[in-house]
């Protein structure tokens, strides 16, 4: 029997049973997975609780959420058909399109206003996301798989990243954290960097650093980096690879080129969440050269699966100045 889950409202939850035909001791293992943990995905990602014994099947929580566990249910039931094993990359495939009506049904709704669903865990602090721009930001990265942060910097785009990224390794969903940033210096020619890879890398992700360290502490994040359980690399190293199974970083965006977005984002594996941070009005590139994140926005806005959330200076949450320089140079470039 799966562990319920906990925060479902006693005011909007109802409770449903179905019963799997035929009463195949074999496929409802398949269906469960080792120690249930097919259906504790099932549980995380839709919202539910799911109860079991045997072939019958009860479901805990919102209507619209139970009418499409038990569709999901039913069809991996049938996947499960010739002794079939479900491995948890063929539930990921099941939930995806779900998750992503469900929450454009929550949106028509009016139902993001929950400041609990918006609420990031982490060992050393909570994390809360302050506007209604950070709250979408958040519930996007926590129910689609690629995500853009897009706007000015002091937004929050990258602290919240980066606090998504950790509570989702502390809850087992993902393996490993990877930290991705082009190379491309900021208006400056800073020369030869000595040390190994992740020390040459390391003066253009001290953002996300200083972010992690917030949330575990220096001596936890020098431990997972020494077990590469958090990944630091530049982004002209993701070519080749697929990313399973990771929450992956890539800040800085607008300093990729069209060739590197598309690389990156095809580097996306089973099981990854990837969120995409960047500010097109601080292109870093050469002359010539156009901005992989200004091209994505142009060619993936309308992409299902793929959530945009753009931030003004509005969305500042540093020093009161910091939103009156942004507004200065919005208004000398218009």
């Amino acid at each position: 029997m799966s562990t319920p889950t906990d925060g479902l409202s006693s005011d909007s939850v109802i409770t449903r049973q179905i019963t799997l035909e035929p009463d195949n001791p074999q496929r409802l293992a398949s269906l469960c997975g080792l120690a249930n943990d097919n259906l504790k995905q099932i549980e995380d990602r839709l919202d539910i609780r799911i109860r079991n014994r045997g072939n019958l099947f009860e479901l805990t929580g919102e209507e619209a959420r139970l009418t499409t566990s038990i569709d999901v249910l039913r069809r991996l039931y049938r996947e499960t058909k010739g002794g079939k094993d479900l491995a948890p990359d063929a539930i990921h495939l099941f939930l995806q399109p779900n998750e992503v009506a469900m929450l454009a049904q929550k949106q028509a709704e009016g139902s993001l206003h929950d400041d609990k669903l918006y609420v990031v865990h982490t060992p050393k602090l909570v994390v809360r996301p302050r506007g209604g721009n950070q709250k979408r930001y958040v519930h996007s990265v926590l129910n689609h798989d690629i995500n853009f942060g897009i706007g000015p910097a002091g937004t929050g785009k990258t602290y919240l990243a980066v606090a998504c990224a950790v509570q989702a390794l502390m809850k087992d969903e993902v393996r490993r954290i990877l930290l991705v940033r082009p190379a491309v210096e900021a208006g400056e020619k800073l020369g030869f960097l000595p040390g190994d890879l992740s020390q040459k890398v390391d003066p253009y992700l001290r953002p996300l650093y200083d972010a992690l360290y917030d949330m575990l502490g220096f001596e936890k994040v020098d431990r997972l980096i020494e077990r590469n359980v958090i990944e630091v690399a530049p982004l002209a190293y993701m070519r080749g690879r697929t990313l399973s199974h990771s929450f992956i970083i890539l800040d800085e965006s607008q300093n990729t080129t069209r060739e590197q977005m598309k690389m990156f984002l095809t580097r996306i594996g089973f099981g990854s969440t990837a969120v995409i941070t960047g500010d097109p009005t601080q292109i870093d590139l050469q002359k010539g050269q156009q901005s992989g994140l200004k091209h994505a926005i142009e060619v993936l806005t309308d992409v299902p699966g793929i959530s945009f959330t753009h931030f003004a200076s509005g969305d500042v949450v540093r020093h009161p100045l910091v939103q009156r320089i942004v507004d200065a140079y919005e208004a000398n470039d218009a």
